[in-house]
């Protein structure tokens, strides 16, 4: 029976992905102005496929995309909390910025959407892939310049389901997180302090599903919390490297930070549960591919190897399950 149907999207499928915003939507003046910047990209840019992959799961806290087109985003930035509209309208990025970080945000807008990467540096090698780019020319790699924002839920999606990551990092956003400053759309919170998250009570990460594993290593990564941010100023592979002191972080965890923080396009997650397969099943029909085949399927995008994933799962082929969904676990009610 699991192969007469589509598979469900995975975590990697819809971190590969995107946002979907309505085309052709005229964007609504926000209620209350705030500090406003814009910015004209040098080439086509979708706002979906750039900002896509800061949303932790549909029911995200600190991201909302609105049917009017615009994508809202509530940070904990080094000048403090700070909410960012971000639309766009004539092909120019328009931004505007509410709270202590607000013009910090500004300020960082053209690198979270994609002006420090250069698409015209990769080229298809596999039939997929090109087919993947020309469908999405838009596709960029957003620097978000923070580490700890996406540090921290990719902790939480270690080993478990897509569900119970999701629900974690929105039960604990909303429960020790602030109100999103500025006429956010409701219910944004700003994810808490490194001092906050080290406050946390053991029996409200265990409310919120998170084992002591996993909430160990976010512990002892917001103690370090500073060191961390610093790595935003490193090369891709040193900032890894500095994350991997951290007992906790490997390799996975730290791809998938960096990836985001650093708009690195060469770095390729692995240990993943899907990726693998994904890649081996478009680029050679094997869907029993392990990191080492994905990784040699790869090397003709060296340099862009992350690039060529995501354009890999934005294709849509992807092997047809092979069992019943991995149940999802809840540690809650033990």
């Amino acid at each position: 029976m699991a192969g007469r149907f589509a598979p469900r999207p995975t975590r990697t499928t819809l971190r590969g992905g995107d946002v979907v915003l309505p085309a052709g939507a005229v964007p609504r003046p926000a209620p209350a102005p705030g500090r406003v910047r814009t910015w004209t990209p040098d080439g086509p840019l979708d706002l979906g496929l750039v900002l896509g992959p800061l949303r932790r799961g549909p029911g995200d806290p600190t991201f909302r995309a609105l049917p009017d087109g615009s994508v809202w985003r509530a940070s904990r930035t080094p000048a403090g909390p700070g909410t960012l509209r971000v639309t766009m309208r004539g092909g120019v990025v328009h931004g505007e910025a509410w709270g202590p970080g607000a013009g910090w945000l500004l300020e960082q807008l053209p690198l979270m959407c994609g002006a420090a990467d250069d698409p015209s540096a990769f080229t298809p090698r596999h039939k997929i892939v090109a087919l993947a780019r020309h469908r999405r020319p838009g596709l960029r790699l957003g620097r978000t310049g923070l580490v700890l924002e996406s540090l921290i839920p990719s902790v939480l999606e270690q080993k478990v389901t897509t569900d119970e990551a999701y629900r974690a990092w929105r039960l604990l956003v909303r429960r020790f997180g602030e109100p999103a400053p500025g006429p956010a759309p409701g219910r944004m919170y700003v994810m808490p302090a490194a001092r906050d998250w080290a406050l946390i009570p053991s029996w409200e990460w265990h409310r919120a599903g998170v084992d002591d594993k996993r909430a160990s290593t976010i512990l002892r990564a917001v103690r370090v919390a500073a060191r961390l941010e610093e790595a935003v100023r490193m090369p891709p592979a040193a900032a890894r490297a500095r994350l991997e002191v951290v007992p906790g972080i490997g390799p996975w965890t730290s791809a998938e930070t960096v990836q985001r923080s650093h708009g690195a396009a060469d770095v390729v997650t692995v240990g993943d549960l899907h990726l693998p397969g994904i890649v081996g099943w478009a680029l050679a029909g094997d869907r029993y591919a392990d990191d080492e085949v994905m990784l040699r399927l790869l090397e003709p995008y060296a340099g862009q190897r992350h690039r060529a994933a995501r354009l890999i799962l934005l294709s849509g082929r992807v092997p047809a399950r092979r069992a019943p969904r991995f149940p999802v676990g809840d540690i809650r009610g033990l």
